[in-house]
């Protein structure tokens, strides 16, 4: 039921997209012109920084990122390498309803380095993907995971919340 819940809300959002009115195009003036450029030093601070809500709970330069997740009220953290899913990240901690939200990655064994402290396991960051919808069988709570309880070899928490973004 969960899934079909899940699809539901999919299929609204397209359609939703789909349906938006003709008057929600640009208008002229926001289309950029093929005159001069305009040196950057014109620009208003305000429009030449990003907003504090989209910003990382700690400076991110553009290296790996440790994200940290909520699972109905408990946490775990996975190592983020990939760019791509390092922008991912950040969109949904800057709460972008269009990004992927649910985590997905192989379970590894054993100590990270300490990245998910508290646990026996981390995910590989080499796996990790951010999706849409998944199957159930890796959906769960990180105690799940530590408890052996899921029984695939991913682990991809529907209920997944970012809660924070760090360096590595």
């Amino acid at each position: 039921m969960h899934l079909l819940a899940r699809a539901a809300l999919l299929g609204a959002f397209v359609l939703a997209a789909c349906s938006a009115p003709a008057s929600s195009s640009p208008d002229a003036s926001s289309v950029p012109s093929a005159g001069p450029a305009v040196p950057s030093d014109s620009v208003a601070p305000s429009e030449a920084e990003p907003s504090a809500s989209a910003a990382p709970s700690g400076p991110v330069s553009g290296g790996p990122v440790v994200a940290t997740f909520d699972v109905v009220d408990e946490e775990y953290r996975i190592l983020i390498t990939d760019p791509n899913d390092i922008a991912i990240v950040l969109q949904l901690l800057a709460g972008d309803p269009l990004a992927p939200r649910i985590p997905n990655g192989l379970v590894v064994r054993g100590d990270d380095g300490g990245v998910n402290s508290g646990y026996s396991w981390h995910i590989d960051p080499e796996s990790l993907e951010f999706a849409d919808l998944t199957i159930e069988i890796c959906d769960g709570r990180p105690s799940d995971v530590e408890a052996g309880s899921i029984s695939g070899d991913r682990f991809c928490p529907w209920e997944a919340e970012v809660v924070s973004v760090d360096p590595a």
